[in-house]
């Protein structure tokens, strides 16, 4: 078992930054595929940007040149750097863990993005 803790949502004005960090609670951390998702109210969770055990990432097209997904392995810890954001990234922002040899999914507790002026 893998446990998820989220840090670092809050307030910002549009335009703002802010750096979400997920950290995990094992040394298996390193071998999972690591990805953050979002769910705005009244609509469907969705992934925002995942970064592979080799370091390959993914985003969505809506935050294509703003967002950068990283990860420390050392410190069992992947982040989501948001630049220049829009009052439509307002949501619950999720870390989510894969381990693709054992087909499981882990999940963090969520942490609330609000953009707003």
């Amino acid at each position: 078992q893998v446990q998820l803790v989220e840090s670092g949502g809050g307030l910002v004005q549009p335009g703002g930054s802010l750096r979400l960090s997920c950290a995990g609670s094992r040394s298996t951390f390193n071998i999972l595929t690591m990805g953050w998702h979002r769910q705005a109210p009244g609509k469907q969770r969705e992934l925002v940007a995942a970064i592979t055990s080799g370091g390959s990432t993914n985003y969505a097209d809506s935050v294509k040149g703003r967002f950068t997904i990283s990860r420390d392995n050392a410190k069992n810890t992947v982040y989501l750097q948001m630049n220049s954001l829009k009052p439509e990234d307002t949501a619950v922002y999720y870390c989510k863990g894969h381990n693709d040899f054992f087909k499981l999914d882990y999940w963090g507790q969520g942490t609330q993005v609000t953009v707003s002026s």
